[in-house]
């Protein structure tokens, strides 16, 4: 019988330079899109789709995300002195979200390396890994739909999402064939690390959703050093290949890189378009711009 996924393992141990000054002092994962800080929207929908434990992969100066899904007892004394009791349910409600627990990436020695920092805490069982900076915007969670793929498969499965064009090559790219029952499912048979569009196998770009049977790590502690010494998560999922299925999973939603400056404004118009307290002043705002 196929183990329950209850874990996830959210690497965030990254410097987010790509958003300096901001992140000097702030932990990339923390920038608020809207009112919610870039990883919460991850949390939720891990719990949404099921999960029981958030493992956090994190690094020096990371401290405020742990923070924030904990208990602020000033704060909570300051907004129920002062009758915010919307505001104090928010405030409650983020601490009580989810179990959480981390683990320090003492270098930065890359994805897989950070995957393998959780072992401990993941233990022998299959495991979702959701990276921080890819807001999915879905009906059904993106990470619900691919646990779903899991328990009908057995096997690792990867989100991927279809790319069109040149754009293509600034993804890794799964190769391997449509499933005969769902066209949305994927046998995988190898991945290509930012082809050229003549070369991709694919338009099937690997974004930021895994669920990765435990067998990962023993992959991952053979895994030889890459360019700039980094351990390649891509590595250790080409290796686990040739002892187990792995399948692409094509998810149902809408992707926003957040890790990018435009992906994160984006992130912000549609996100807020979606909120009924902000979407007509939107809406006017955006046609009231002289573009």
């Amino acid at each position: 019988m196929t183990q329950r996924v209850r874990k996830a393992v959210f690497p965030a141990a990254g410097q987010g330079t790509r958003f300096l000054p901001a992140t000097k002092v702030i932990p990339k994962e923390m920038l608020a899109l809207v009112d919610k800080p870039i990883i919460q929207y991850g949390v939720e929908e891990a719990i949404a789709s099921g999960i029981e434990d958030i493992i956090f992969v994190t690094g020096r100066g990371k401290v405020a995300m742990e923070d924030h899904f904990d208990l602020s007892p000033e704060l909570d004394a300051l907004l129920e002195k002062r009758g915010k009791k919307e505001l104090l349910a928010v405030s409650r409600g983020v601490a009580s979200l989810a179990k959480i627990s981390s683990v320090r990436q003492p270098e930065p020695l890359g994805l897989g390396h950070a995957v393998l920092c959780a072992k401990d805490l993941v233990g022998d069982e299959p495991f979702a890994v959701i990276l921080p900076d890819d807001v999915i915007d879905a009906q059904t969670p993106c990470l619900k739909q691919m646990i779903d793929v899991f328990n009908e498969k057995g096997g690792s499965v990867l989100a991927t999402m279809t790319i069109d064009g040149p754009a293509i090559s600034a993804y890794g790219v799964l190769a391997g064939s449509r499933d005969a029952h769902n066209e949305r499912i994927y046998n995988c048979s190898g991945m290509v690390e930012k082809p050229k569009l003549e070369d991709a196998p694919s338009n099937q770009a690997i974004i930021g959703r895994y669920i990765l049977t435990p067998a990962i790590f023993g992959l991952l502690e053979k895994t030889q050093p890459g360019a700039g010494g980094e351990i390649q998560l891509t590595d250790g999922i080409k290796a686990l290949l040739r002892e187990e299925k792995v399948y692409g999973y094509t998810f149902e939603g809408k992707r926003f890189d957040a890790g990018d400056k435009f992906g994160m404004l984006q992130a912000t118009v549609e996100f807020a378009l979606k909120r009924p307290e902000f979407a007509e002043k939107i809406r006017e705002y955006l046609k009231g711009l002289a573009l």
